[in-house]
């Protein structure tokens, strides 16, 4: 009986020290997956469009969050930065915004159509989309939309890397793709 337990023991180590061995090098490569290279310094551009902003909504990933513009027509032009309060489009009266740091998106479209009428209407401006618990994101916000173009801050834990770009589809419409890493 006592050599069955003893056995047991050696084998529970053995299998012990396997997981161990396995574990690290699978946790090492998570972390390589999350490099980015992105930077926190301003990206824009200057692209025309036609289009106008139909919606705001957000993903949480593994190791970024997403905030993603809608626009009915072509990618627009932006101007993504970290500043130091996010100010409304027109006023320049301060919006607050959870968070270590400040990200103001705006984007080169109005949120109205040619006739003035809108074409988003958020309705919480001060959450335009959930993100409570998020690793990166703490809040999204409305700034407004004024003479063609709209902006949208994003509460953030810390002034983490950042990426922006334009994708085609679905349809004519396009999308504005701000992800925000998790960590450097």
């Amino acid at each position: 009986m006592r050599r069955w337990r003893v056995a047991l023991a050696g084998l529970a180590a053995m299998v012990g020290v396997g997981v161990t061995t396995a574990v690290a090098p699978v946790a090492a490569s998570a972390g390589a997956a999350c490099a980015t290279g992105w930077g926190s310094l301003a990206e824009q551009s200057a692209r025309a469009s036609t289009g106008h902003l139909t919606d705001v909504r957000a993903g949480s990933h593994a190791c970024f969050d997403r905030l993603v513009l809608d626009v009915a027509g072509p990618a627009a032009g932006y101007h993504v930065s970290y500043v130091s309060r996010i100010t409304q489009d027109g006023s320049g009266a301060v919006v607050p915004t959870r968070g270590g740091a400040a990200l103001q998106v705006v984007a080169r479209v109005p949120a109205y159509d040619g006739a003035g009428r809108p074409t988003y209407r958020p309705a919480n401006r001060a959450e335009l989309v959930g993100v409570a618990g998020w690793p990166t994101f703490r809040q999204v916000v409305w700034a407004g939309s004024f003479e063609g173009h709209t902006t949208v801050g994003v509460g953030v834990r810390a002034r983490l890397p950042f990426r922006v770009f334009a994708l085609a589809g679905p349809g004519t419409g396009s999308r504005l793709v701000i992800d925000v890493a998790h960590r450097w």
